[in-house]
């Protein structure tokens, strides 16, 4: 979708203009890891307008492959306002225009399918299959199980505005026990599912995916997998805006899955990809090299535990041990 972000503090009724962005949970994490060197396509709708081509110009100008973008003749491209967060609480008003956009319309006939799969990697939301009836049934026929079907990962991702009284949670357990790597917010599985005490109470009722990332906010984030369980406490962060900072952390996570890294190191990927989102206002940031987080990945605990970062770190291409200061 278009973004468009507020000039100034205020409730959306008082502020009087906006800069225009792109968000969309799925386009952000395709952007990110095209930025962290990777090849990526992402497959999507939008409209034959001029919103659908400033889309297209953007997420395709950060690397990724939209050849197999389709361009809707009849629908529009969807868009949103947000208002900037309290940085207290958090507490944003937003305001979504994407029912009957572009996207909404997607199905197993409008999409390329074989696009889809191509990769080694494919990664799906809880937010596509909210749109509609058909982009439900997509992502059950990406998620079922399939001859060379790629490695299958899920952020849940829960809006509940967006499925209008349809079993979201339902529809979302069944998605993420389909799927290979699963990402999904303690708070979130709480309020979701009713699962409280922790990642392990998650994984008992979540065992059939591979590595399930249970993201446990300004905590941490824990993966449970195959090896046994991996505890990494977020950065310290001065943050923006929290907005697109869990596609960040996904996409750290996946960088560093593709490169087959040790998990705890998946994690830390993770948080150093989430830390540039937090310290901009809008979806996407400017990460770090990746030599510059290979090395900010490799701190001792000690060091990992006082690296703070700020507005403007990922630029700061220096040695990892001259980033590290205490708050």
């Amino acid at each position: 979708m278009v973004t468009f972000l507020p000039t100034r503090p205020g409730r959306l009724a008082d502020v009087p203009s906006f800069d225009r962005a792109i968000g969309g949970a799925e386009s952000n994490v395709a952007c990110a890891l095209a930025s962290a060197g990777h090849s990526v396509r992402w497959v999507s709708r939008v409209g034959a307008d001029g919103f659908g081509d400033h889309l297209l110009e953007t997420i395709g100008g950060h690397g990724v492959d939209v050849t197999a973008v389709r361009r809707d003749e009849t629908r529009p491209t969807g868009v949103y306002f947000r208002t900037a967060g309290d940085r207290g609480t958090d507490a944003h008003e937003v305001a979504y225009y994407r029912a009957g956009s572009a996207a909404s319309a997607m199905s197993a006939d409008t999409v390329d399918l074989a696009a889809v799969r191509a990769g080694r990697v494919l990664h799906l939301t809880g937010i596509t299959p909210a749109l509609s009836p058909e982009c439900l049934a997509l992502t059950r026929e990406l998620a079922a199980p399939h001859p060379g079907r790629p490695l299958l990962s899920f952020d849940v991702n829960h809006r509940p505005g967006l499925w209008r009284g349809a079993d979201g949670p339902g529809i979302l357990l069944e998605l993420a026990r389909a799927a290979d790597i699963v990402f999904v917010g303690e708070d979130e599985a709480e309020d979701l599912w009713g699962i409280g005490g922790g990642p392990a109470a998650l994984r008992d009722a979540l065992p059939e995916p591979e590595v399930l990332v249970v993201k446990q906010g300004a905590h941490g984030a824990t993966a449970l997998h195959p090896g046994g369980a991996a505890f990494v406490p977020a950065l310290g962060v001065d943050v923006v805006a929290t907005t697109g900072a869990g596609d960040a952390f996904a996409a750290g996570f996946l960088s560093a899955t593709l490169r087959s890294l040790p998990v705890p190191t998946r994690l830390r990927h993770g948080h150093l990809t989430a830390a540039a989102a937090l310290t901009v206002p809008g979806d996407l940031a400017t990460p770090c090299s990746r030599d510059h987080a290979d090395r900010l990945a490799a701190l001792d605990e000690q060091a990992w535990g006082t690296l703070r970062l700020g507005p403007g770190w990922t630029h700061a291409d220096h040695r990892a041990d001259e980033e590290v200061r205490t708050p």
